[in-house]
């Protein structure tokens, strides 16, 4: 049997913790939905990017392992 081939990333640790992933799932969920408001305005969230964020950035701030914004 031959080896198996690797996928190419390091398989010594995660990028982002379950717990973001749960996070961003809930978001998303909400989105689709047609719950989920933004923070500042208040306005009803249609974009799928701006869901993921408004998720990353909550697990953030529960303290999950999420990698910094890029900015």
């Amino acid at each position: 049997m031959p080896p198996k081939k690797s996928t190419g990333r390091k398989s010594t640790g995660r990028k982002y913790s379950k717990k973001a992933g749960n996070a961003v799932k809930r978001e998303m969920h909400k989105m689709k939905r047609g719950t989920l408001k933004s923070g500042s305005s208040g306005k009803k969230v249609k974009s799928r990017k701006q869901a993921i964020a408004i998720g990353l950035s909550e697990a953030r701030r529960s303290g999950a392992k999420v990698p910094k914004k890029k900015s």
